[in-house]
């Protein structure tokens, strides 16, 4: 059953990304708001489930745990604002391709640091690299036109947004040992939380009807995405979990034809296909 967790986790994921395009294009809020709302819902959704699932282990406590949570937390701030510059002042569609390099950038750190760390060593599986790295390329170049070879600061943005949220993934794994998936996401999106209300003294914005529910809508959704990717993690491997959430924007392409009468091109159904391929490849060679 494990094995098809991250399929549900990937629709939460392509979900995520156009709430938050619809709430960036319903109001007029600045980073710091993004911070508090965004993160406040998180924590609001989680807190009637955190007293059944609070767990830490000893080891969270340690010098080099805090350093390791401390460096994710302000890797996972830049990534925040990276991607809100991004996604707030540009098309979804323009930058989507370069917001796909993020899964290729796990994959090939995490194969890396499997010659390093054993905490990484079950990673150093060819054959399950190998497909992601298909699928992963597949994905990429299924997007990519001649107006993207062009960056503007957008899409530098939307670079470094995948380029930290990356980081932010594989550095969480090690953490994973010593925090339930749940907990972990609710101290971390406390912690950011706290140090967007202190250091940015957010002034609230009245929102528009219905924002505040897609706040909390959103929260949730990036809760359960965020549980299953950990858990994922932990009991599945990073490159395979990788694998499998590639299949998330295949699920946008489908959503996009059925609810906003996108036109889906050629690439993008070969593509799909492949990365189809390439995720019951890693399923079989996993299970």
């Amino acid at each position: 059953m494990a094995f098809y967790l991250p399929f549900v986790g990937a629709f939460f994921e392509a979900s995520l990304a156009i709430l938050l395009k619809k709430i960036f294009n319903k109001n007029s809020i600045d980073f710091r708001h993004y911070l508090s709302y965004t993160f406040g819902a998180i924590v609001l959704v989680s807190l009637p489930l955190i007293y059944f699932l609070f767990s830490v282990g000893d080891g969270a406590m340690r010098a080099s745990s805090l350093i390791i949570f401390g460096f994710m937390i302000f890797v996972s701030i830049l990534a925040n604002y990276f991607m809100f510059y991004s996604l707030k002042h540009e098309d979804l569609a323009k930058i989507e391709p370069i917001r796909l390099m993020q899964p290729l950038f796990v994959i090939l750190m995490v194969f890396g640091l499997s010659f390093f760390f054993s905490i990484y060593e079950s990673e150093r599986n060819y054959l399950i690299l190998g497909l992601a790295l298909v699928a992963s390329l597949s994905l990429v170049l299924a997007h990519i036109r001649k107006d993207h070879f062009v960056f503007d600061k957008y899409s530098v943005a939307a670079l470094f947004s995948s380029l930290f949220f990356g980081i932010e993934f594989v550095i969480s794994r090690p953490l994973l040992e010593f925090y339930s998936p749940f907990t972990f996401y609710f101290i971390r999106s406390l912690v950011i939380f706290f140090i967007g209300w202190t250091f940015f003294h957010p002034n609230f914005v009245p929102l528009k009807n219905g924002t505040k529910w897609l706040f909390l809508i959103t929260g949730a959704g990036a809760v359960i995405y965020r549980v299953i990717l950990y858990y994922g993690y932990l009991t599945l491997g990073v490159i395979y979990t990788t694998t499998v959430f590639i299949m998330a924007p295949v699920l946008v392409y489908i959503f996009a034809a059925m609810f906003l009468k996108e036109k889906i091109t050629k690439r993008q159904i070969v593509s799909s296909v492949v990365i189809v391929a390439c995720v019951v490849g890693a399923m079989w060679v996993g299970g």
